[in-house]
């Protein structure tokens, strides 16, 4: 199974949020599992870099009231920590910072982005529901985690289509602080086999090196939307200077979670309850159309 990058340049995945033709971007999408929209969520970066920068200082002041758990240290707030490299002053580093719609308007706002909503609406039809809270991503300066190649699927894997991320740069994002990359058309080759790696579930890296995807570069406010099948994954931060990116999740309004996972152990003990699972009590808020009721709902 050969990557399709060698054959597909960033040219081909690309459109400017200025005159974004939400028909082509699906397309796109639809073809290459990915589409780059740059300039997206500049409105929002502002307000969203300020909130993010709060979230660490707090976290950091919380870090020695984290608990262990299996994917690493949560503290109070909810930001995630894994073990820090040796060239850092202290023994854990932030993975998951505590910045969600909850604790954030700017990043609700994004969510709800028009010009984002069309693009989806393209994508997964009309009636759409946010999913999860929205996630950020952060990588320290001077050595933040990898994030091995990877699925989606593997830890949320849906009974349809699944949620069509969009992954934002909160910062100018390059190949030495951890720029995303994408394997182009992988989403056509169905779930894949995981592993356990140091950032939770990824793909084995003697099959999926680094090489076999493409880099995505950009600036800061450029999106990038993502089939939940689609490889992707993004190397360490080498820079002085943090590197967050935040995610906004959507799916269509009928979907739902069929198996979970951040661990081989925990995913294969979702796995046994698969048939069990129903969308009932995963509905989330919903941003474009409108959800029907079915006596089945609680």
């Amino acid at each position: 199974m050969s990557s399709s990058s060698t054959t597909v340049s960033i040219q081909d995945l690309e459109m400017s949020a200025d005159d974004m033709d939400a028909s082509k971007g699906a397309e796109i999408y639809q073809e290459h599992g990915c589409l780059v929209v740059r300039g997206l969520m500049k409105p929002y970066l502002e307000t969203l870099n300020r909130d993010i920068a709060q979230a660490v200082i707090e976290s950091l002041e919380l870090l020695d009231q984290a608990k262990q758990v299996p994917e690493g240290w949560v503290t109070p707030n909810g930001t995630l920590f894994l073990p820090a490299p040796k060239s850092f002053d202290r023994d854990k580093q932030i993975m998951v910072l505590a910045v969600s719609y909850y604790s954030s308007s700017a990043f609700l706002q994004s969510a709800l982005e028009p010009r984002a909503l069309d693009l989806v609406e393209a994508i997964l039809g009309p009636n759409i529901e946010l999913f999860l809270n929205g996630q950020c991503l952060y990588k320290e300066a001077v050595g933040g985690h990898p994030k091995n190649l990877h699925q989606d699927s593997a830890y949320f894997e849906h009974k349809f289509e699944g949620p069509c991320g969009m992954l934002s740069y909160a910062v100018d994002t390059d190949l030495v602080n951890g720029a995303l990359h994408v394997v182009p058309g992988s989403h056509r080759y169905g779930s894949l086999q995981h592993v356990d790696t140091f950032s939770h579930l990824g793909l084995n890296s003697d099959e999926w090196p680094w090489e076999r995807a493409m880099p995505i570069t950009g600036e800061a406010g450029d999106s990038i939307f993502f089939h939940v099948k689609t490889i992707h994954g993004s190397k360490e931060n080498n820079s002085p200077s943090p590197r967050p990116v935040f995610i906004n999740r959507y799916r269509a309004a009928e979907d739902y979670v069929v198996i979970s996972g951040t661990t081989t152990e925990n995913r294969a003990e979702n796995e046994k309850r698969a048939e069990q699972a129903k969308k009932e009590n995963q509905r989330g808020l919903m941003v474009r159309g409108f959800r029907a009721f079915h006596a089945t709902q609680s």
